[in-house]
């Protein structure tokens, strides 16, 4: 055992904190979960996270830290092996933990009779996700999805009822995994929550208050839509334009033909976005990405990172989503379409050695 990882069991949690780039708040809520949990009365439940990569082991980690009975469904033999056998080890901003209790199986069978479903994957697995999880919902089961790009509801609602569903955005996590068992982030800024058809409900807020109470910063939005796509906006402009260039945020803002060519992304996207009636919280999507890519400028989108362990990425979902509202709504999208073809003819040339 890892001597430098407080080890958490699922009934008894202890936080040991390193305080240096979360919030007093969000340290402090950290720091409080099991014990709120138990002399508050919170109601522990059974959660089943769908997708175990680094933002799903980082799901299932902190829920299980926060006394909840916790499965994780992946392919990744390897990491499922690791999480049964030593349990899931995980360094974020407030220090190293090492969760024991965590169910992991290659098998959807685990996740049978939980009350809330989380679908971690990728965005093009999200459909297959569902439809392997619709035999084993239950009339109180809840579905959230929280995928990168557009049409992840869509995708969903072809293999469950739209009325277990909701929708999530994750912000500012720099999650990545080490190696089998073990995954680290950088930061923990935002979990958005919302219903597929908008709106404040009951479920949503008892939602926003179980990841609350895990320790993230959650906030349940009336309209999750809007979310989606102001951070589609970031994904478009960085996400293609990273890759094909191979290059960092900074040294994409860096190269100022590139600069300009990742913002004529971030404008066609914008126009797309307003022609489908999105109400976008800003009237400058330039200065709105920008601040974002300055924020950033040291990270590495995870298309770029997916290319560099050659890995089929999310192009379908981000840039690729693009030129098809562009067609539909007549609005050119000539440089989503070029940058996205790019990153296939990549992912083509590489899967195809890899086959």
């Amino acid at each position: 055992m890892d001597k430098d990882f407080t080890i958490y069991r699922v009934s008894k949690s202890r936080l040991s904190m390193q305080m240096k780039s979360m919030t007093f708040k969000q340290i402090r809520r950290l720091k409080d979960t099991a014990q709120a949990l138990t002399s508050r009365g919170k109601k522990t439940v059974k959660i089943a996270v769908f997708g175990a990569g680094a933002m799903g082991s980082l799901y299932a980690a902190r829920f299980a830290m926060a006394g909840h009975s916790v499965v994780a469904v992946d392919p990744w033999g390897a990491h499922v092996a690791a999480i049964n056998a030593n349990g899931l080890r995980m360094r974020g901003p407030d220090g190293k933990h090492h969760i024991k209790g965590i169910q992991a199986s290659l098998s959807p069978d685990l996740a049978e009779d939980a009350e809330l479903v989380v679908i971690a994957t990728k965005a093009s697995a999200v459909g297959a996700a569902a439809k392997v999880i619709g035999p084993l919902i239950r009339a109180n089961t809840t579905v959230l999805t929280i995928q990168n790009g557009l049409g992840a509801g869509a995708r969903i609602a072809e293999h469950l009822p739209s009325e277990c569903t909701l929708l999530g955005v994750a912000d500012g996590f720099g999650a990545s995994m080490v190696e089998p068992g073990f995954v680290q982030h950088t930061a923990m800024k935002l979990i958005r929550l919302g219903e597929v058809e908008g709106g404040m409900t009951p479920r949503l807020n008892a939602m926003e208050d179980t990841w609350q109470q895990a320790g993230f910063n959650a906030k349940a939005f009336d309209d999750i839509h809007q979310l989606i796509w102001e951070k589609l906006l970031c994904n478009v402009t960085l996400s293609a334009p990273c890759t094909v260039y191979d290059c960092t945020v900074g040294e994409l803002l860096a190269n100022a033909e590139h600069w300009a060519n990742a913002l004529t992304c971030t404008q066609e996207a914008y126009a797309c976005g307003l022609a489908e009636k999105i109400r976008f919280s800003f009237n400058d999507p330039i200065e709105y990405v920008t601040k974002f890519a300055e924020v950033v400028a040291k990270a590495s989108p995870s298309m770029r990172l997916d290319h560099m362990a050659r890995r089929a990425s999310e192009i379908d979902f981000i840039n690729g989503a693009i030129p098809p509202l562009g067609r539909k709504h007549n609005i050119p999208t000539p440089m989503n379409e070029k940058l996205s073809a790019d990153v296939r003819r990549r992912e083509e040339a590489f899967l195809g050695e890899v086959t």
